[in-house]
């Protein structure tokens, strides 16, 4: 069996804290400037230096979606070794390159 989403768990024990999130995260990307291929790319970037593998795989699907190419993406959790070096996007960068294959 697969291993539940955290935001289906969420949404199955707090549908409304689910719902506040998303509204934020809906209200920061309308309001940032970036269009929808730019805002996933630089949201890769910023989770590949988190280390937040799941993230960064849906949003790669995400970024594809929105027409940026494979080389973008992949090249989004490169940059982010800028700052936080290897340890960050060790496992960012199959993660991606999987969500954009995948979607």
């Amino acid at each position: 069996m697969a291993e539940k989403h955290f935001f289906d768990i969420l949404g199955e024990e707090t549908p409304d804290i689910r719902k506040a999130f998303f509204d934020y995260a809906g209200t920061i990307q309308s309001s940032c400037g970036l269009d929808e291929k730019t805002f996933q790319l630089v949201y890769i970037g910023i989770q590949s230096a988190a280390g937040i593998i799941g993230s960064v795989e849906a949003h790669a699907g995400m970024a594809k979606k929105a027409g940026a190419t494979r080389e973008e993406v992949r090249g989004a959790v490169l940059v982010s070794m800028l700052s936080d070096g290897v340890s960050g996007i060790s496992h960012c960068l199959a993660a991606a390159l999987n969500g954009y294959d995948n979607a």
